[in-house]
């Protein structure tokens, strides 16, 4: 069955990044360039991509404003997601998110902990949840945390994901 829902899928969905960092700009930002080169290679589209500073106003309302966005369907976010008192893109998603995907966060600190970074994974916040009908994840900003989730969670899922959302904007 969930073999049928993958060949169902859109095979190309309209995606935004944002990289969350108070010190990466466009030519340092290895983690945001590695998410839109991954998504290209699927043949996803990237609609919008912006770097915005650790602070919760800032990550709300670039998210908010690629809500608006009819465009995208789907928000990959890296950066900020760590335990710092600065790190706040999730206390920033958890007041838009209308919805939660807990086990995206729960299989990134295994696969984490397995192929990456071992005990150190219990670190990571990584999260994912559904806002206006749109699906947002956050994985931490490193390039080997971002390459981990969209190889492994993110690209085989986000299509079976968009059209799950889909369903809602039918009836």
């Amino acid at each position: 069955m969930l073999e049928k829902h993958r060949e169902a899928s859109p095979k190309k969905v309209a995606a935004a990044v944002i990289t969350v960092s108070d010190t990466r700009n466009e030519q340092t930002d290895k983690s945001g360039r590695l998410m839109k080169e991954m998504l290209r290679e699927q043949e996803h589209q990237v609609i919008e991509y912006k770097i915005v500073p650790d602070q919760v106003e800032e990550i709300q309302s670039t998210v908010t404003s690629f809500l608006d966005d009819s465009r995208i369907e789907a928000i990959l976010i890296n950066g900020g997601t760590g335990i710092a008192k600065r790190d706040v893109t999730i206390e920033s998603l958890e007041l838009v998110f209308d919805k939660g995907i807990p086990g995206f966060g729960e299989l990134f600190r295994m696969l984490s902990y397995q192929h990456d970074i071992g005990s150190a994974s219990m670190l990571s916040r990584a999260v994912a949840g559904v806002s206006s009908g749109r699906v947002i994840f956050a994985t931490p900003g490193s390039s080997g945390a971002v390459k981990l989730a969209m190889e492994k969670l993110i690209l085989p899922e986000l299509g079976h994901t968009v059209m799950e959302l889909a369903k809602d904007l039918e009836k």
